[in-house]
């Protein structure tokens, strides 16, 4: 992928996520690590190249409208309706499916939530609606998985949980996984690769490894410097 863009912030990213390989953005708050998700989505105008799956998305004259582009995206705050029931939200992805019903408790009960799924969110603890909502993203069958600091509202303990989840669905799904997150160490247990992002610029890329060395950009912007 090769993004750029001009609002809400300057973005100047060429990077690939393989299949079935997981990949964690950070940066500092206002760097444009939730505007680039939402570029690859469709959902924020953008010059460059996004390609999923050998599929161009984006590319010179071709870009795919955000409603036709394969995309699991999963915002920070669940952005579940709080009118609706678990399944049902989780239903809501799959609009017009003739088996959305029985996809939809499937995916719940991968989720460990098939006795919760008539529970609506406000019902629910926030872990288990962060699951819902994973679940949801799920539910469009996606080429590509974008996870916006999807768990930043729980605890470190249920976090730790659901980054494992992430980790047995990323062997499951085979498709690209890129997630926001600011809980670096917690990343790199399932991260193949991390993405540094300052200032809309990725400038550096590379795997877990950048963690133990000082003179990685990445190490030096965790430690301050």
């Amino acid at each position: 992928m090769d993004i750029s863009a001009v609002r809400p912030v300057p973005l100047a990213a060429a990077f690939a996520v393989p299949a079935g390989a997981a990949a964690a953005l950070v940066g500092p708050s206002g760097a444009g690590k939730t505007s680039l998700l939402r570029a690859i989505a469709g959902l924020l105008p953008a010059t460059g190249t996004v390609r999923v799956g050998g599929q161009a998305w984006q590319d010179g004259a071709v870009r795919l409208p955000a409603r036709q582009r394969r995309v699991g995206l999963m915002f920070q705050d669940g952005a579940l309706f709080p009118h609706l029931s678990a399944l049902a939200n989780v239903m809501e992805a799959m609009v017009g499916a003739a088996d959305a019903e029985a996809r939809g408790r499937a995916l719940l009960d991968r989720m460990g939530l098939a006795a919760l799924a008539d529970r609506r969110p406000g019902q629910l603890s926030g872990g288990q609606q962060s699951r819902v909502a994973l679940a949801r993203a799920l539910a469009r069958q996606p080429d590509v998985l974008l996870l916006d600091e999807p768990f930043a509202a729980v605890d470190r303990p249920v976090r730790r949980g659901l980054f494992a989840l992430i980790a047995e669905i990323r062997c499951e799904l085979a498709v690209p996984i890129l997630f926001v997150t600011h809980e670096v160490e917690e990343a790199a247990a399932i991260a193949d690769q991390f993405l540094l992002l300052i200032d809309g610029a990725l400038v550096e890329q590379g795997p877990p490894a950048l963690l133990d060395d000082p003179a990685s950009r990445l190490r030096r912007w965790l430690d301050g410097d």
